[in-house]
């Protein structure tokens, strides 16, 4: 009798310890997931966003910092007709707590503009682009690659999360020496404009960036 009650427990125990019991295994109880960051409760679809939400980042900063980048290397790109997508693991975006539906005629809406005041400086980014290059593994020149907000400042993405930043390489048949003119730059002036003009709620902004920036438009019938 001892020797199964003993038997019992280390059971018990075990499954505990390991949080593998289904609900309802151990008199209603069940393991406990960690809680993630949403907007508003939208979660982000297809492959870059997996199912899962958007992570919800500092926000702007009177003084940014060098924010710490993926192990070198351990990023890769992934192409769409050619278009270079970001490594939805490595670079999953995230939004600024600072904008929301309810504030956008005083955030990204508002006359004036809004990104120049939230920026960081170069002289931070320029350190982070070096070290997202080696995590991407990008050798090209670095005035031909833009390190890029995949939420952009205008869609409400967070400043200086390295979850929102990336070394976003040139397009296909860009010619070198022309600087910086990547097609993901117009696609979320468009966006901005059907946010601010309430076509699309700015969830449905940012979750179809995260998505696939290349199929953006067309999801949300503004192509």
């Amino acid at each position: 009798m001892l020797s199964t009650r003993r038997a019992t427990l280390i059971v018990v125990l075990s499954c505990l310890l390991l949080a593998g019991c289904k609900s309802g295994s151990l008199g209603g109880l069940s393991p406990s997931g960690s809680a993630s960051a949403s907007t508003g409760g939208s979660s982000a679809g297809g492959a870059g966003g997996a199912g899962r939400a958007i992570a919800v980042g500092a926000g702007p900063q009177k003084r940014y910092t060098v924010q710490q980048q993926p192990a070198a290397g351990s990023c890769h790109y992934r192409y769409e007709k050619g278009e270079p997508l970001e490594d939805p693991a490595c670079t999953p975006g995230a939004i600024s707590p600072a904008v929301t539906q309810a504030n956008l005629k005083t955030t990204i809406c508002r006359k004036g503009g809004y990104t120049s005041g939230v920026r960081p400086s170069t002289s931070v980014t320029g350190k982070e682009k070096k070290l997202n290059a080696a995590s991407y593994g990008y050798t090209g020149a670095m005035s031909e690659a833009e390190y890029d907000h995949l939420i952009s400042l205008q869609l409400g993405g967070d400043p200086n999360d390295p979850r929102n930043l990336w070394v976003e390489p040139a397009d296909p048949g860009h010619k070198t020496s022309q600087g910086i003119n990547n097609k993901k730059d117009p696609v979320e002036t468009k966006l901005h404009t059907a946010v601010c003009a309430g076509k699309v709620t700015l969830a449905q902004a940012q979750r179809a960036v995260v998505t696939d920036w290349t199929t953006a438009l067309t999801t949300l019938g503004l192509s």
